[in-house]
C-alpha cells in the first residue's frame, strides 16, 4: 500500500520547526521513505514566519512544495500562523496548534476569533503547549509537545519519532532526552492519543 504525507509545520521564528521537520524527516528516511523539504525562515529577532513543507511517500515525490489544498497536515507552534496555511490544508487534514500565542503584530486577533476558525475543522487539535513542557521539564520543549500531538496523524509509528529524538537529543545528555520524551508522551496524551 502507497504512503503519502504533505505536512505544512509553521510558527515564528525560534519555535523549533525546523527540527520538528527533521525529525519526522529522519524518521521517515529511517522507515524507507522518500522524503522532500522546503523551509522559508523568518526573522528570529523579530519574530519572522517561519514555514517547512515536508512531503513524504513510499514512492518518489516530484516537488518539495506543497499545492494549495493538498496538505494532510497543518502543524503550528502558534495559533494565529495556522490560519495563513488554510487554504493549503486538504478538506479532511489534521490541524494542530499550539494555543498560546505569539503577539508579534500590533493587530494581533482575539485568540478565541482564531480558535474558533480552528475548532471548525472536522479533524483538530489545540494543546496548551507551554503549560505542557513546563510539565516536561523545559519550555524549551514546546516544538515537541506538538510533535507529540500530532503524531497520531503522521504515516510513522510513535516508536519512529521517539527513536529520533533519542538521537537527536543524545549529545545534549540524558536528562534533555528524558525531558523530550516526556513532551512527547504528554503531546500525545494532551491530544487524547492511545499509548503506545
Amino acid at each position: 500500500m502507497s504512503k503519502q504525507q504533505d505536512i505544512i509545520i509553521a510558527g515564528v521564528g525560534g519555535q523549533g520547526i525546523l527540527t520538528i521537520a527533521g525529525l519526522i524527516g529522519m524518521a521517515a528516511l529511517d522507515a524507507g521513505l522518500h522524503v522532500k523539504q522546503s523551509e522559508v525562515h523568518g526573522m528570529a529577532q523579530r519574530g519572522g514566519a517561519v514555514v517547512s513543507h515536508l512531503r513524504l511517500g513510499s514512492d518518489p515525490v516530484a516537488s518539495d512544495l506543497i499545492p494549495v489544498g493538498g496538505a494532510h497536515i497543518l502543524l503550528s507552534m502558534e495559533p494565529m500562523e495556522i490560519l495563513r496555511y488554510f487554504p493549503y490544508a486538504r478538506k479532511d487534514a489534521a490541524i494542530v496548534t499550539n494555543r498560546n500565542p505569539v503577539k508579534n503584530i500590533v493587530a494581533y486577533p482575539e485568540l478565541e476569533t482564531i480558535l474558533a476558525r480552528i475548532r471548525s475543522r472536522e479533524h483538530h487539535v489545540i494543546v496548551d503547549g507551554e503549560g505542557l513542557a513546563k510539565k516536561a521539564g523545559s519550555v524549551k520543549t514546546v516544538n515537541i509537545v506538538l510533535l507529540g500531538a500530532s503524531s497520531g496523524f503522521l504515516v510513522l509509528t510513535p516508536r519512529e519519532i521517539r527513536g529520533q529524538i533519542e538521537k537527536f537529543f543524545a549529545r545534549k545528555g540524558a536528562e534533555i532526552v528524558e525531558q523530550n520524551l516526556k513532551a512527547f508522551e504528554l503531546g500525545r496524551e494532551a491530544a487524547g492519543i492511545a499509548q503506545p
